[in-house]
C-alpha cells in the first residue's frame, strides 16, 4: 500500500526539481563556509585547522587548571545525578537526570554512528584513539562550561530558564567592555543557530533517511525513487513540530525515555557484534593504537588522523561548543557547579563507551562497504555515509539489524533535533527577543531546514555543520578562559561543603520555610 502512495508522489518532477535546486544552491555556501572557518596553520609541516587546536588547548588546559576534576569527580557526579543533594524547592525546570538526557539528546545519536563510520572512512582505525582522548579531555571542558551555564541563568516569573552561554559570555567579555560583549555573545549566538538548523538538524534528518532508505530497498526501493526524500522530510518535520511547541519541558519528558531506552539497545547490538567476535578485539584495539600512530595511507598521516579524531569526536560529544550549557542551564538546583558534575558523564558515555563500541564492531566486522568507503575518501570521491558503514558492520552479525537500527538511528535523531530546537530557540531569543510570534517564526525555520537535511548529499551537511560548530567553540572557549577563576572557586566550596555534610541546608531550610507559610 505504500508503495502505491509514495513512490508516483515521489516521482514527481517538481519534486525532483526542487531537491536538485536545493543542493545547487547549498553547494557553494558550505564549500566558502568551511574554507572560512578551517583555515590552516603549519605544525611540522602539516596544515592543522587552528580551531580544533584551540579545542585540544582547552581541554588540556582546563583539566591541568581544575586539578583533572573529570577523574576525581564521579562519584560526586553519580550522587549528584541520583539526586542524593536536591530538595523541591530547587530553582529550575527539570531534575538533574532530565537535564543530563536532554543535553545527552544532543549529542549521544548519529554523531556515535554515522559520526564513526565518517571518521574510520576519513582517518582509518587509529581515529578512533584520538576520539577517545577527546572525550576525556571534553568531559572536564563540559564540567567548566555548564558550570557557568547555571551560574549566570536568569530564572523569569514564570519559571522558564534563560542560561548558557547567551548569559555567561556577556559577563566575561563584559570585562573587557560592553561593546565587544554584545559583539562576541552576537557573533556565537549566530554561529549556533546556524548549527541547530544544519549540524543539529539537517545532518541528523540527513542520515536517519539514508538509513531507512538503505533498509527498504536502496535506490530501487520504497525510498529510492526521485521526491521521496521530500516526502520523508515533510513527515519527519511535522512529528518534531508537534513535540517542540511543549518547550524544554516537553522535550525533557521525551528524551528521558527515548535516549536511555534506544542507548541500551544500541549498545547491547555493539556487545553482540563484539563477544561474537572476541577472539578479535586485541587485535582491533592494536590497529587502533597502531593507527593513531603509524597512519599508512591516510592522508596526512598521524596528523590528519588525529585532526579527523578530535574533529569527529568535537561533532559527537560537543564539549566547549556552548550547546550543552543551554540544556543543562534548566536544570533545578541552587548550587551551579553540581550542574558542571552532572556533565562530566555527557562524553564519557557519548564519546569514549558508545563511540568506541562503534568503532570496534566496524573494524572487526570488516563489512566489505568499510575498506570501500576508506577507498572512496582517498580516491577523492567524497565522504561515504557513516551510517551506512556501521549498519553494514552490524548486519554481518545480526542480519536483522540494519531495520532495528533504522528505528534507533530514526529516534536518535528525533531526541537530537528537538533537542537542538531548543538549543536554536535560545539563540533566536537572543537575537530577536523573546515572543510568541519570534517563536512561530523561528519553528518555521528550523522545520524547513528538517526538510533540506534529507534532500542535501552527505558531504555537504557535514561540511557545513563542522564549521558552524567550530566558530562557536572559538567564541565560548574564549569566555570560558575568562571565568575560570569563578569555576574553580564554585567547586572548591562544592567539594568542601559535600565534605562537611551541608550541601542540602540551603534548600531543605527554605522548603521549611515555604511548609511554614513564610
Amino acid at each position: 500500500m505504500a508503495t502505491n502512495v509514495i513512490a508516483p508522489l515521489a516521482q514527481s518532477e517538481w519534486l525532483t526539481s526542487i531537491e536538485d535546486s536545493i543542493n545547487t544552491v547549498f553547494e557553494p555556501v558550505a564549500f566558502w563556509f568551511g574554507k572560512i572557518v578551517f583555515f590552516p596553520i603549519s605544525i611540522g609541516g602539516f596544515e592543522f585547522p587552528f580551531v580544533v587546536a584551540w579545542l585540544i588547548a582547552a581541554g588540556v588546559i582546563f583539566t591541568i587548571y581544575l586539578g583533572f576534576i573529570q577523574f576525581r569527580g564521579l562519584k560526586v557526579s553519580s550522587e549528584v545525578v541520583r539526586g542524593h543533594y536536591s530538595t523541591p524547592s530547587d530553582p529550575g525546570e527539570v531534575p538533574h537526570f532530565q537535564a543530563l538526557t536532554s543535553a545527552l539528546s544532543g549529542t549521544v545519536g548519529l554523531g556515535n554512528i554515522a559520526g564513526v563510520g565518517a571518521a574510520m572512512a576519513i582517518g582509518g582505525p587509529g581515529a578512533t584513539f584520538w576520539m577517545i582522548l577527546a572525550g576525556l579531555l571534553g568531559m572536564c571542558t563540559k564540567f567548566a562550561e555548564c558550570t557557568l551555564g547555571v551560574k549566570y541563568r536568569e530564572v523569569h516569573p514564570d519559571g522558564t530558564v534563560s542560561g548558557g552561554p547567551f548569559k555567561y559570555l556577556m559577563v566575561a567579555y563584559g570585562k573587557i567592555g560592553n561593546i565587544p560583549a554584545k559583539i562576541m555573545t552576537g557573533i556565537f549566538a549566530v554561529a549556533i543557530l546556524i548549527f541547530g538548523v544544519a549540524g543539529g538538524n539537517m545532518f541528523q534528518a540527513n542520515q536517519t533517511f539514508a538509513q531507512i532508505r538503505n533498509v527498504t530497498g536502496g535506490a530501487d526501493g520504497l525510498m529510492g525513487s526521485d521526491g521521496a526524500a521530500l516526502i520523508f522530510g515533510l513527515i519527519l518535520a511535522g512529528l518534531v513540530a508537534a513535540v517542540i511547541l511543549g518547550g524544554i519541558k516537553s522535550i525533557g519528558a521525551t528524551t528521558s525515555r527515548l535516549v536511555p531506552a534506544m542507548g541500551i539497545v544500541y549498545v547491547i547490538a555493539c556487545l553482540i557484534v563484539i563477544f561474537a567476535n572476541f577472539g578479535q578485539v586485541p587485535e582491533a584495539f592494536a590497529s587502533i593504537i597502531e593507527g593513531a600512530f603509524v597512519a599508512e595511507g591516510i592522508a596526512g598521516g598521524v596528523i590528519g588522523v588525529m585532526i579527523t579524531g578530535f574533529t569527529r569526536a568535537a561533532f559527537s560529544n560537543e564539549a566547549g561548543l556552548g550547546s550543552a550549557p543551554i540544556a543543562h542551564s534548566a536544570a533545578k538546583t541552587r548550587r551551579p557547579v553540581s550542574e558542571g558534575f552532572v556533565a562530566l558523564f555527557e562524553p564519557l558515555i557519548d564519546t569514549v563507551i558508545i563511540c568506541t563500541m562503534t568503532a570496534l564492531a566496524i573494524i572487526i566486522a570488516g563489512a566489505p562497504s568499510f575498506q570501500a568507503g576508506i577507498d572512496q575518501v582517498q580516491a577523492g570521491e567524497g565522504t561515504p555515509d557513516g551510517v551506512i558503514l556501521t549498519s553494514d558492520a552490524f548486519e554481518t552479525v545480526l542480519p536483522w539489524f540494519p531495520i532495528v537500527l533504522a528505528i534507533a538511528v530514526a529516534l536518535f535523531a528525533f531526541s537530537t533535533l528537538i533537542t537542538w530546537s531548543y538549543y536554536g530557540l535560545k539563540a533566536w531569543e537572543f537575537l530577536f527577543g523573546r515572543g510568541n510570534v519570534s517563536e512561530v517564526i523561528y519553528k518555521i525555520i528550523f522545520l524547513s531546514f528538517t526538510v533540506i537535511g534529507t534532500v542535501l548529499t552527505f558531504g555537504q551537511v557535514l561540511a557545513f555543520s563542522d564549521a558552524a560548530l567550530f566558530v562557536c567553540g572559538f567564541v565560548n572557549l574564549l569566555g570560558v578562559y575568562l571565568l575560570l577563576p569563578v569555576i574553580k572557586k564554585e567547586m572548591k566550596q562544592y567539594l568542601a561543603d559535600r565534605r562537611a555534610g551541608t550541601l542540602k541546608e540551603l534548600g531543605e531550610e527554605t522548603d521549611k520555610r515555604t511548609a511554614a507559610g513564610h
